[in-house]
């Protein structure tokens, strides 16, 4: 029989930990665990249960990647400023938002994110926060305050905020240049819960109440808002992340009760891929359409964590004989 190194040139090396960063197609001898691996790559995406949540909630607040995310607000009840952060295992507790808020607007990194709008003891909030890896601090106020605000956005320099609900449901779309807020074209159907995926300048809005749940997505190109196929399944208190080409819609309530279907946009259209393990409303979403991260919801403790390995990513696998 042929021997691995006869077919490709080189033995199996081996290794103590995992290689951090291994090749498609690499095969290595794991010491410590005592197994042969191989890197391949996903066939079907899939959720995987993450660390817990410190204090579980529902219309939290979200930003970053998969392995580095923020988590801040949200309502237990009552309303909290508690803000957490997540190194891919675990989440720690960091500062409190100055203000206790849920069914806020996010957008940003780990280290430097955007908390706006929701809901506080007084009522419908226009509040801003910006996070810079350490606290947060009070900005310029939104225009308009409401909840259940919809926001994408690379940083806290850069973001977008559209939909939400104050005394009836919003179409308005707010853009922030790091300083202030700026009233920008309307969504085309006002609505509130609804996901987002994108940028300021390049982004998804999907799903929504009006108050009838709705499966509407539109797509914003940094001047106006385009109406483009729908969700499959249309749902409001939706989770969404990704970029306007690439996106994941996930969780969601609709008449029928919580949802825990996902859903992938390719650009074009919506394909349903694998559910969420626990169906919830009220989460959030951060990372990529192959990469993300869910947290949060209105399923009692509201803690749940559960990480996505979209089709196509990188996946070690364990080499076992038959």
């Amino acid at each position: 029989m042929a021997e691995y190194k006869g077919i490709h040139g080189t033995k199996i090396q081996n290794y103590t930990s995992d290689p951090a960063n291994p090749i498609l197609g690499q095969v290595w001898y794991n010491e410590t665990s005592q197994t042969m691996k191989v890197e391949s790559v996903t066939t079907a995406g899939a959720w995987a249960t993450g660390g817990s949540l410190n204090t579980g909630r529902l219309g939290i607040g979200g930003a970053g990647t998969q392995t580095a995310a923020l988590a801040f607000g949200g309502n237990i009840p009552p309303r909290i400023a508690a803000t957490e952060s997540y190194d891919g295992t675990s989440w720690t507790e960091v500062n409190d938002l100055n203000t206790a808020k849920n069914s806020l607007g996010d957008a940003g990194t780990q280290t430097s994110a955007l908390g706006f709008g929701g809901y506080n003891p007084g009522g419908f909030s226009t509040d801003t926060e910006s996070w810079n890896g350490t606290s947060w601090t009070e900005l310029n106020n939104l225009n308009t305050g409401r909840q259940w605000v919809a926001g994408v956005g690379a940083d806290n320099t850069s973001a977008l905020g559209f939909g939400g609900v104050n005394g009836g449901n919003k179409a308005l779309t707010e853009s922030w240049n790091g300083t202030s807020w700026t009233e920008v074209n309307d969504l085309n159907t006002a609505r509130y819960a609804l996901g987002g995926a994108g940028t300021q300048t390049l982004a998804l809005a999907f799903g929504g109440g009006t108050p009838t749940v709705q499966s509407v997505t539109e797509s914003w190109n940094g001047t106006c808002w385009t109406e483009v196929n729908d969700l499959g399944t249309a749902r409001y208190y939706v989770a969404g992340c990704g970029t306007q080409t690439a996106a994941l819609a996930f969780g969601g309530r609709d008449p029928g009760g919580n949802k825990a279907l996902t859903e992938s946009w390719n650009g074009t259209s919506w394909t349903e891929d694998s559910d969420l393990s626990t169906a919830r409303y009220g989460l959030t979403g951060v990372g990529t359409q192959t990469l993300a991260l869910a947290f949060g919801g209105s399923v009692a403790p509201g803690s749940q964590t559960e990480e996505w390995t979209g089709a196509g990513s990188p996946l070690t696998k364990t080499i076992t004989s038959s």
